[in-house]
């Protein structure tokens, strides 16, 4: 054997490789100390140390801050805060207080209208007083537009009998100063009172007396 052969040869007797002295060739199953693995210390900390060594030179490449960016943001916020706010949109005609409406809007509009048409001398009043028609007098006063010409030989009244021109609304009409005799409705088909529907119920129902000057 070889053994034999070698203590013949040396006289000496050659010791076996203990566990310590094996050889530092990494066998099949020796952990790599490179590979991810929980129980590979190395390999751990490696992998700690990549990230951050990233991060740092992502850090590097950002470009640095501009002042002149921070005071142009800082200028556009001022600018909106000095912006006024938008002017709320005025309310339409038709919500405005109910003697208001009547007085400033609806009385000119039908003045204007009834003197294109031919009645130059109307005389129109604002009046809260009892319904003159006949076997109405028990009635509460309520507001009336009290519409005149020709001496007041002819005259028209619209009633409100709400004070709101889209509340329960009512028509007469009378000739040589006699009480009128009927109570009628007044654009009650209307689902939306505007002004232009006001002054034009008013034409239509003088305009069917034949009262009007185109007539």
């Amino acid at each position: 054997m070889a053994e034999e052969n070698n203590q013949e040869y040396t006289g000496k007797e050659v010791p076996a490789q203990s566990e310590q002295q094996a050889s530092n060739i990494p066998s099949a199953n020796a952990p790599d100390p490179d590979a991810v693995n929980p129980e590979n210390a190395n390999a751990s900390q490696k992998q700690g140390a990549e990230p951050e060594a990233e991060v740092k030179k992502a850090e590097a490449k950002q470009p640095p801050a501009n002042p002149a960016a921070g005071r142009a943001d800082e200028k556009k916020a001022t600018e909106a805060k000095k912006v006024p706010p938008k002017k709320e949109k005025p309310p339409a005609l038709e919500e405005k207080p109910f003697a208001e409406f009547i007085q400033e809007h609806y009385i000119p509009a039908l003045k204007k209208s009834l003197a294109e048409k031919g009645i130059g001398d109307l005389d129109v009043q604002f009046v809260q007083e009892k319904i003159p028609v006949l076997g109405m007098s028990q009635e509460p006063p309520c507001w009336q537009v009290i519409g005149s010409w020709k001496d007041k030989q002819r005259q028209f009244r619209v009633y409100f009998f709400n004070e709101d021109i889209s509340g329960h609304r009512a028509f007469s009409f009378t000739s040589n100063a006699s009480k009128p005799s009927t109570l009628e409705p007044f654009l009650i088909d209307e689902r939306r009172i505007t002004l232009d529907l006001l002054v034009f119920g008013v034409f239509q129902r003088l305009n069917a007396q034949k009262w009007l000057a185109l007539n």
